[in-house]
């Protein structure tokens, strides 16, 4: 549908662009189409949408000036929705239908399956440096702790085991000296300490024969 205005003389430039809105918004429901929200499309998180012109009927302004002027195969149409002065063809295009929203996810399928790309490739390089890294040291086992002052039965690192008492298994080098160094007995402060001597057996003295 096409509607040419004659301004003629006395109708301003500002009348006829008053002219042209009251007529577009009369019309809306003609020409408009109808909206329909669609995702991004393999689950991206934009929002896009497109219009069905199915039902629709696109209304087309110009004026006689125009026409007579520069011809109708300039940019002289005005299509209501489109917001500017177009060619005939640019004029009956619908930018904004569903082929447009196509062509737009199509993008946006190919951005996802490049960016999965280079993904897996970062992986594989990934895989390969660790396939080529030693495997780590296996973990020291748990040195038990000294059954009477709960330290590592080692010891503390740095000091010298070799002064101490043999091992036992059971405590670390400083209480293994504290042992050897505990105060006597009582017994033993009275008495003193008995070394073990091994009895010699007797001999039995005879006279001279």
């Amino acid at each position: 549908m096409v509607v040419v205005f004659n301004p003629g003389i006395r109708t301003g430039l500002q009348a006829l662009k008053n002219r042209m809105n009251t007529v577009m918004e009369l019309t809306r429901p003609v020409w408009s189409g109808s909206y329909h929200v669609a995702g991004g499309g393999y689950g991206a998180e934009e929002r896009d949408g497109y219009y069905d012109y199915a039902d629709a009927i696109p209304l087309l302004f110009t004026t006689l000036d125009r026409l007579q002027t520069s011809g109708p195969r300039t940019a002289v149409w005005w299509r209501c929705g489109h917001g500017q002065w177009e060619t005939l063809p640019d004029a009956l295009t619908n930018p904004a239908d569903h082929d447009a929203w196509y062509a737009r996810d199509e993008q946006r399928r190919r951005r996802r399956e490049e960016a999965e790309q280079r993904r897996q490739q970062e992986w594989a390089v990934e895989r390969e440096r660790w396939s080529q890294e030693p495997d780590p040291a296996p973990e020291p086992e748990p040195v038990p702790p000294c059954e009477r002052c709960g330290l590592p039965i080692t010891g503390p690192s740095g000091e010298d085991a070799e002064l101490a008492p043999p091992e036992d298994g059971r405590h670390c080098p400083s209480c293994r000296t504290d042992q050897r160094q505990q105060y006597p007995t009582l017994r033993q402060a009275v008495f003193g300490r008995r070394s073990r001597q091994v009895a010699r057996p007797r001999q039995s003295v005879t006279g001279p024969g």
